[in-house]
């Protein structure tokens, strides 16, 4: 869960970000993605890093991992099968050609209030291995998912979203 500092940091984070203040559902899914990768370019920017570019490929990828945590019961970077989030992207068309490849992932979940793309990008930013993966100069894509629903192992009866990035690179 955030603290106050951490929702008065995503308040100010979202100004720029239509869809910041989003708490994710069906209806919106498309809305929250786009904010989740405005708001990560954000981040980027303030410290003199390049955006990233949005890529279907790694958004499939998200996509898939979010709801695999949900279908399989789950909150986890590898799933259950032992796939990690690198093989994950290695085997979709985004590594075609590459002659190296560089990827990356964040996952996480909120309830209530907290759920929305500007809390979860704070949320980030405030945890030092989430905050590096974000701020990798390497990484030139980016893919979301969101879930406007938790895994059953998190749920507990609390309403909620679940959030994967797929951060990538590849060289030719």
């Amino acid at each position: 869960m955030a603290d106050a500092g951490t929702v008065a940091a995503s308040k100010r984070a979202s100004a720029p970000c239509p869809g910041a203040n989003l708490r994710p559902s069906a209806a919106d899914s498309a809305a929250v993605d786009a904010a989740t990768a405005c708001l990560i370019n954000s981040a980027r920017v303030a410290y003199r890093l390049r955006p990233l570019h949005v890529n279907r490929y790694l958004e499939g990828v998200a996509t898939g991992q979010v709801g695999g945590m949900v279908r399989w019961n789950y909150f986890a970077d590898v799933r259950p099968s032992g796939q990690t989030p690198g093989k994950l992207i290695a085997s979709t068309r985004y590594a075609v050609r590459a002659a190296s490849l560089s990827t990356g992932q964040n996952i996480g979940w909120a309830t209530g209030a907290y759920s929305t793309p500007a809390n979860m990008v704070a949320t980030w930013m405030d945890s030092p291995p989430h905050r590096a993966v974000i701020l990798t100069g390497d990484f030139h894509d980016i893919g979301v998912g969101v879930a406007p629903t938790l895994p059953s192992v998190l749920q507990q009866g609390r309403l909620g979203a679940i959030y994967a990035v797929e951060f990538g690179a590849r060289w030719l």
